[in-house]
């Protein structure tokens, strides 16, 4: 991975302060990859985080007496507060650094998760899951600011090494989140993941510099850029990957909200055997770089799409009752190599591509709104569905349906070059 982020700095923008001599400018590289490496060190211990609360959420429904459907808006509801401070971080990150916004979201999610594990009740679980949603956001946006600022030419790779990092976390979090419950109970590893977010603050603080953080791209970079793309978030391109983005977002937190409570609940697999079919999907985004390639390489849309209907197929072999545990495994490694290695990181890249340079900010607020808000109650309405048609029904209608019906949105999306926008 880091063979692959050198060469995509030599030089894709020259950062504020950059050297002038050949020997200095090979220093400034390694010295970027560094401290690219330690922003997406951040971003595992986000992405362990988020991974922790699903495969501990049947423990605390247990304990507190929720329903499905309230467990399952627990689960999701932080993606809300990830919807909701998009348009705000933006703001902010025009008027205040971009390293400083990273911090701040650093430190309002550890807080948050830190608190979750004294909670006593519905009310207050749901303030803490909906703050930690506001401090990822934070967090993912300024990430996203940073790496397309930085990385003008590899846009989707780069947004594709985020989603790299955001699989080892979710490779991660499961795996240990299981063991630590085990050992002692639900609330040990919040403690635990809540503490290492402020060990992670201070690492970052020390080692970033703001030439990195606040790299901006040329005007020759950026003239050729202008000439196509959408101007406002009402045009015909960016409407119709807001809406499919909204579906995939449906589909995609269904199945990280309630999947661990499929596998114990309906499947009969331990916290362990739960956690760890979670952490394939965090395997399959291990494919984000590739994924990402794909899509600055080939058409955008065809990748997207693809990856979209491979992804239903998948999803609906996922809750189709198949209750062998190494089955499970590949179905959900399949998952995530589809839809976190192929589908997010060309959604992302693709709202900010089809918008002129001068409105890119937009096209990453569009994309964090239009997947975090719908999906905070992607949770509840599994838990109703089921409920109504039981599992593999919920599965099908929720996850392959609408992820079929993205495909199609994506596909009515027209290329920037026909300057029909």
């Amino acid at each position: 991975m880091k063979g692959q982020i050198v060469a995509s700095t030599e030089r894709d923008v020259a950062p504020q302060g950059a050297p002038a001599s050949l020997s200095e400018q090979v220093r400034s590289n390694r010295l970027s990859v560094v401290m690219f490496a330690t922003l997406l060190l951040s971003y595992v211990v986000n992405a362990a985080d988020r991974q922790l609360y699903p495969v501990i959420a049947p423990d605390i429904r247990e304990q507190f007496g929720f329903s499905l459907p309230q467990s399952g808006f627990l689960v999701t509801v932080f993606t809300l507060g990830m919807g909701l401070a998009g348009i705000p971080t933006g703001i902010l990150l025009a008027r205040s650094s971009r390293r400083f916004v990273v911090y701040v979201g650093l430190m309002i999610f550890s807080a948050a998760t830190l608190l979750t594990a004294f909670a006593v009740g519905f009310w207050d679980l749901l303030a803490y899951r909906f703050a930690s949603g506001l401090g990822e956001a934070m967090q993912l946006t300024a990430l996203l600011a940073i790496a397309t600022g930085y990385f003008v030419k590899r846009r989707a790779m780069a947004v594709g090494a985020l989603n790299f990092t955001f699989g080892v976390g979710a490779l991660i979090g499961p795996n240990v989140g299981a063991a630590l419950a085990t050992s002692g109970d639900w609330r040990t590893p919040l403690i635990v993941f809540g503490i290492a977010g402020f060990v992670v603050l201070g690492v970052v603080s020390v080692a970033v510099r703001p030439w990195l953080t606040e790299a901006r791209a040329t005007a020759a970079e950026t003239s050729a850029l202008e000439d196509f793309g959408a101007a406002s978030l009402a045009s015909r391109n960016p409407i119709l990957l807001g809406a499919s983005t909204a579906l995939a977002g449906l589909a995609m937190y269904a199945y990280l909200g309630l999947y661990p409570t499929y596998l114990r609940e309906e499947l009969g697999f331990t916290a362990g055997e739960a956690g760890f079919s979670l952490s394939m999907y965090g395997l399959g985004a291990f494919f984000s770089l590739a994924g990402g390639w794909l899509g600055d390489r080939f058409d955008f849309r065809r990748v997207l799409a693809s990856g979209m209907v491979v992804a239903a197929v998948v999803a609906w072999l996922l809750f189709g009752g198949i209750d062998n545990h190494a089955l499970q495994n590949v179905l959900s490694f399949l998952f995530g190599a589809s839809v976190s290695g192929v589908v997010y990181a060309n959604l992302a890249a693709g709202c900010i591509r089809v918008m002129k340079r001068s409105a890119g900010g937009r096209g990453s607020g569009l994309f964090v709104a239009s997947l975090y808000i719908p999906a905070a109650f992607a949770g509840y309405i599994t838990g109703v569905l089921v409920e109504w048609v039981g599992w593999t029904g919920a599965g099908s209608v929720q996850l392959s349906v609408l992820l079929v019906a993205s495909a199609v949105l994506v596909m009515l999306v027209r290329q920037p070059a026909e300057g029909r926008l």
